[in-house]
């Protein structure tokens, strides 16, 4: 060979080698969804994308399906591939705390997503669901002052179904307290599922004969169910009914009425939030240092966790033009089937 070709291609290797560290240099940031069928999640993942690849950083996920012990064998996986951060959004937080230690004894940072689990290692990020359940709380006892209410909880294995029942329970305590609000329903829902709100809706409009004045639902998957419910007996509209998340059909609900609030988490912020602090944490940064980060002990075991809690946005007929404007809903999509001049950012 040419001792000259022979010194270039030596040196092309060399140089190929040498750039091999810099092409390795980014971090790989991973989420655990606890499942990725419910409509907010790809919004959440776009924005968590988006920010994660904009460093440099690889970005990939797994998906539980709604099952703890898959959500185990994901996060195995993701150690064994050497990931850097792990976000997890938890089927069970009493279940995932093994995976957790599993995370932490292999050297990698975690981030509890939207739900707590509580291990103080991790990072929580999520809404004030405590505020959000004060926030459903006040616009139905605006729309219903007194009355029959039934109360339609998230899954009992999320603490977030605790913290938004804790927020809605220390709104109107006072008023049943004085007797104005009767609790005629009370159930957990398995899995948030709207099919599995729906049967515990017709349950209540059985057992109270109908007498159902306000429905307080904690997030807008299982107010579809509860809105259902309600049509067949001809109760929807003239029942106010709560959600959370900013659904787009729960949006629309809210214009056409049968829907009364739904609170907007702009989980594209949340994302962006998350993800920011995953490149952070993963380029060395102490968690505790980070933008916004607060202390946080008000989970079932009074764990104390550093957190960070973004402010939601109650949605109603009068401020539907908010989530319009923002860009996380089209006009058509909010006002389609909406009477004219019934609502005013539909008009």
């Amino acid at each position: 060979m040419n001792r000259k070709l022979f010194t270039l291609m030596a040196g092309a290797l060399m140089l190929g080698a040498s750039a091999l560290p810099a092409m390795a240099a980014g971090k790989t940031i991973a989420v655990s969804w606890k499942t990725f069928q419910e409509e907010r999640w790809k919004t959440d993942e776009a924005a968590i994308k988006a920010v994660v690849e904009a460093a440099g950083d690889k970005f990939i996920t797994t998906d539980a399906q709604g099952s703890a012990q898959k959500q185990a064998a994901d996060i195995e996986g993701l150690i064994s591939q050497k990931v850097d951060v792990i976000l997890v959004v938890a089927f069970d937080s009493d279940a995932i705390l093994p995976s957790i230690k599993a995370i932490t004894d292999a050297g990698i940072k975690s981030i509890a997503y939207d739900v707590q689990f509580e291990d103080p290692s991790a990072l929580y990020i999520t809404f004030d669901n405590i505020g959000v359940g004060r926030l459903m709380a006040k616009e139905i006892l605006k729309a219903k002052p007194e009355g029959n209410y039934a109360f339609i909880k998230g899954d009992k294995g999320d603490p977030n179904a605790t913290f938004l029942f804790s927020g809605i329970t220390e709104v109107l305590k006072p008023a049943m307290d004085a007797g104005k609000i009767k609790n005629v329903c009370e159930t957990f829902t398995d899995g948030w599922k709207p099919d599995n709100a729906q049967k515990e809706m017709e349950q209540c409009l059985t057992s109270t004969g109908n007498k159902v004045d306000a429905v307080v639902s904690e997030n807008d998957g299982m107010a579809s169910g509860v809105v259902a419910a309600l049509d067949a007996q001809g109760l929807a509209g003239t029942v106010p009914v709560s959600g959370q998340d900013g659904d787009k059909a729960a949006l629309n609900r809210v214009a056409l009425g049968t829907q009364t609030v739904s609170v907007w988490k702009d989980s594209r912020a949340l994302g962006k939030t998350a993800a920011e602090a995953a490149v952070a944490m993963a380029d060395g940064k102490d968690m505790a240092s980070l933008p916004g980060v607060a202390k946080f002990n008000k989970g079932k075991k009074g764990v104390e966790m550093n957190a960070i809690l973004i402010n939601p946005d109650p949605i109603t007929k009068d401020n539907l033009n908010d989530v319009i404007d923002a860009g996380w809903i089209s006009k058509a999509e909010a006002c389609a089937g909406v009477k004219a001049g019934t609502v005013k950012a539909c008009d």
